[in-house]
């Protein structure tokens, strides 16, 4: 029988309200709400709903404690915590008609806040996406196709299983599917661990999962997405034309890079309008037609730019895109109303069917000079995915790029530590001027000093000059910092005193120890962790059900180590550890990896026996080695490790 149950509900349909890690965050308000005064009413309820994230921007206390006071007339009346959990749903529906969207059960499965109206033709083309991709799913097979004019998409999606496929079709072998629960009937606890599995997961391929919504069906979006940077497609540099423009190109969004490439084409066939969205620039279809005839001439046809009927040319356009083996995902009405997700997709499909880009640029053997080294490469996607996991307002998709102007790494401190940032010192994007640039970074530098980072002969200048060695470093110990400052704020464990390394290692090594395994490690750079089994084992103590141990091998060979990798990170997420690292950093030992997983196990552990962090956020999720949490007490760090 398992140690960690989860929250559990009285009541069932109250308890399919809610994720574990929402239950697990709301039960911790509830308690420390409980302890202040010793019961809980509604008219306690006011200043800590207004703090949640999901009613913070609309509501005040005023507005909740009339909207609460509306369903019952005694705001001193005591409430239990399902009388708690009854109380935010009755504020949440209000949030949802005032911001006239309408609930569903299916965004409900993948989102911490409230939810969006559901487009009718992007959910068609959801439906079509899922059909075509999970068509042969040994475990979906027997529920598809899903007919899109039903619920049933959105009741298949209930236990979880479809969206971690869904993530496995956009980035494969994110999830290692052993470790997903496929029981024809899941209990509520089993559909827990899958939602935490995928949002995890999510994170963990660049997925924004804060204020989800139909416009962002994150994994669909990763995926259509994938192939458009300089690593996996670099005739990409066909579209500058000096090495400068191709700094500039690296540091584009996804979706710009297309719309780039789209006006690049447009203008060699004379197009002179400038397409600058996926909505109203393409609503005519023209600029299709001509893109179209510019990509595939052997298959375009004068009509299509010859009729004055927008829908009978987005009909067209659609048409000849089929000859380019792109499936028909959108509508010829889809194109018409301007809808700017489905449009995004069909203009992406259309460049991995057929670019139109030479091999031949100039440029080339630049891009090809600009792949880092693997050690690099792997920290580079850890850090940058660790950054859009905060939340913060800035989405980092090129992290050395990115974080040159200070602006993103400004954001990242204020959201860990409130305070440190002097907002009136700093320069917004985009910065034209190197010197404003330069200030943001000494601002950076500067409140890291503060923190006691290692940063001898450090400057703004490094950062503003691109310098990969002293970001990175800078950016570990801003991670290992914020992670050990979590487990600090868990007072229960560390009675208010600095956690150090050891801490952790003794901590994992004692946890193994008393569920009556052997097996211990040394320091974070034992190599005898590469098989995997150690980790393994802590996940078992943690969680005796989480692992199935037939799965297991002794991790000997190059495959079973990397099989056993591959199922702890899968587990770990599972049971709610947000972590960025990758089985080849299990397998190699990464100092630096095998410490934040180790953190992230502890502080998920810890936090089910004792309180939770001072953490006002509903959106931050219970796993979450450094985000959300206030740390007004900035104690000294210890210095990062070589």
């Amino acid at each position: 029988m398992s140690s960690y149950q989860g929250v559990i509900v009285s009541d069932p349909w109250l308890q399919s309200q809610f994720t574990q890690v929402e239950l697990r965050t709301l039960k911790s308000k509830f308690i420390n709400v409980r302890t202040q005064h010793g019961r809980v009413t509604l008219g306690d309820l006011p200043p800590v709903f207004s703090k949640l994230k999901a009613f913070t921007e609309m509501f005040n206390e005023d507005e909740i404690k009339t909207v609460l006071g509306e369903s019952n007339s005694d705001m001193g009346e005591e409430i239990d915590f399902e009388g708690f959990l009854r109380a935010y749903l009755n504020l949440q529906t209000h949030a949802i008609e005032k911001s006239g969207g309408t609930k569903s059960s299916f965004l409900k499965a993948t989102t911490t806040t409230f939810h969006h109206a559901i487009n009718e033709s992007e959910k068609a083309s959801y439906v079509a996406h899922i059909n075509n991709y999970l068509a042969e799913d040994k475990f979906l097979k027997d529920f598809l196709p899903i007919d899109p004019t039903t619920d049933a998409l959105f009741d298949l999606a209930k236990n979880g299983v479809l969206l971690c496929k869904l993530i496995n079709v956009a980035v494969p072998g994110t999830i290692d599917e052993r470790a997903i629960n496929t029981k024809k009937v899941l209990n509520p606890w089993e559909r827990n661990e899958n939602h935490t599995l995928c949002l995890n997961s999510a994170k963990a391929i660049g997925c924004t999962v804060v204020n989800i919504g139909t416009q962002d069906l994150a994994e669909g979006r990763i995926q259509v997405l994938a192939d458009l940077n300089l690593k996996k497609t670099p005739q990409l540099v066909e579209l500058v034309d000096d090495s400068q423009d191709v700094e500039e190109l690296l540091s584009l969004a996804p979706e710009k890079v297309l719309l780039k490439w789209m006006n690049f084409h447009l203008k060699k066939v004379g197009y002179e309008k400038q397409v600058t969205n996926f909505s109203t620039d393409l609503k005519d279809g023209e600029a299709y037609a001509y893109l179209l005839n510019a990509l595939a001439p052997e298959h375009s046809t004068p009509s299509t730019l010859d009729t004055s009927d927008p829908t009978e040319r987005a009909k067209m356009v659609l048409q000849q895109a089929e000859k380019l083996e792109c499936k028909r995902f959108l509508t010829p009405k889809d194109i018409v109303e301007g809808s700017p997700n489905l449009n995004l997709a069909f203009v992406a499909q259309i460049f991995h069917n057929r670019n139109g880009l030479s091999t031949e640029s100039k440029n080339m053997s630049y891009a090809e000079m600009m792949t880092d080294d693997v050690e690099t490469s792997r920290e580079e996607r850890c850090f940058r995915l660790w950054i859009n996991s905060l939340g913060i307002s800035t989405y980092v998709n090129n992290l050395f790029e990115d974080v040159r102007n200070g602006w993103v790494m400004l954001e990242v401190l204020d959201k860990l530590f409130p305070g440190t940032v002097n907002w009136k010192q700093a320069n917004k994007p985009p910065i034209k001027m190197p010197f404003k640039k330069v200030e943001n970074c000494n601002q950076v530098i500067n409140i890291g000093k503060d923190l006691n980072f290692s940063l001898v002969n450090v400057a703004g200048n490094d950062v503003v000059a691109g310098n990969k060695k002293l970001i990175v470093a800078f950016l570990w110990q801003l991670m290992r910092f914020s992670m050990l400052q979590l487990l600090k704020n868990l007072r229960s464990y560390s009675h208010g005193k600095e956690i150090t390394d050891a801490d952790i290692l003794n901590w994992a090594n004692n946890k193994v120890k008393k569920s009556g395994r052997t097996t211990q490690m040394e320091s974070f750079k034992d190599k005898s962790l590469s098989n995997g089994v150690f980790f393994l084992e802590l996940l078992t103590a943690v969680e005796p059900r989480v692992v199935d141990w037939n799965l297991v091998t002794k991790g000997e060979t190059d495959e079973d180590k990397k099989s056993n990798a591959t199922y702890i990170i899968s587990v770990a997420r599972k049971i709610g550890c947000s972590i960025f690292l990758l089985p080849e950093d299990v397998i190699e030992v990464n100092q630096k990896m095998i410490l934040t997983l180790t953190a992230s196990i502890m502080y998920f552990c810890l936090q089910q026996q004792g309180e939770g962090p001072d953490d006002s956020d509903l959106a931050s999720e219970v796993s979450r080695l450094s985000v959300d949490g206030s740390v007004s007490d900035a104690a000294p760090s210890p210095q990062a490790e070589d």
